[in-house]
């Protein structure tokens, strides 16, 4: 399997970072895919993947922390993304629920980060949040400008309605954990209802784990459980389940391996 969106940067898997990446493939995981959200975490998931066989990255400016995107900042950027181990910019996007940044700020920022993606030719992963239509509008502008160019909404959030529309641009969706919990009646119909060659795995560790951990820290391994739980979501056997979801995401990334 492969966990498309993952944090093992975070302070959280200080004590334990090596030991996890050490039992990946005992664990059954065939690669990760840890990403930035500022300039921070973005050097240390791409210094990361040039440590690690199995680890790949993603680096960017997160909304939470657009307020401080500036030249320097773009400019590391795009040195960091002319490394091969490096898939794509982000997570980057709008997040009304916390507004760490103001929303014209978070907009201008999503903005250069799309044109950021676009000018070193790399797939784009968004973080959306409270700002489905917005981040919609945007989207779309972007691939008019831009058409054919990969757009990955990670942990989706939206109605089913809402996801078909960003089908019909041609994005992909990856969802985690919260689809397992028991309340979550609109993601577990995403879940359901996402083209099965649109849709990738993620845990979005060290948050939103899964059952039956929920409550504990997310970790790599624990996409097993959302694999299972889409699969049977599907009426699919997971085999085949991840079968599909792994190539989305090596199709997604236009994996170098």
């Amino acid at each position: 399997m492969i966990d498309a969106h993952s944090h093992l940067e975070n302070e959280a898997f200080d004590k334990d970072r090596e030991e996890i990446i050490a039992r990946m493939e005992a664990d059954g995981l065939d690669a990760v895919v840890n990403v930035g959200s500022d300039m921070e975490t973005s050097r240390a998931v791409a210094d990361l993947a040039k440590k690690h066989d199995r680890l790949y990255a993603v680096v960017g400016i997160h909304p939470q922390e657009a307020q401080y995107y500036d030249a320097a900042v773009r400019e590391e950027l795009i040195a960091l993304a002319k490394d091969e181990k490096v898939l794509a910019i982000g997570e980057c996007g709008l997040d009304y629920y916390y507004e760490n940044s103001p929303r014209d700020v978070q907009r201008d920022v999503f903005r250069a980060m799309c044109d950021l993606a676009a000018e070193v030719d790399l797939p784009l992963v968004i973080h959306s949040r409270d700002a489905a239509e917005e981040t919609y509008d945007i989207v779309r502008d972007f691939l008019e400008a831009h058409p054919g160019h990969h757009v990955l909404i990670h942990c989706y959030s939206y109605s089913v309605e809402m996801m078909a529309r960003f089908m019909a641009l041609g994005c992909y969706i990856s969802l985690g954990g919260v689809t397992t919990f028991k309340n979550a009646k609109v993601p577990k119909k995403v879940a359901a209802a996402v083209p099965l060659d649109r849709l990738l795995l993620e845990t979005d560790c060290p948050y939103m784990t899964p059952e039956p951990n929920r409550g504990k820290r997310n970790e790599p391994k624990y996409v097993a459980y959302v694999a299972k739980n889409f699969a049977a979501l599907r009426g699919m056997d997971v085999a085949d389940l991840v079968a599909h979801t792994d190539e989305n995401t090596k199709r997604f990334y236009k994996w170098k391996k």
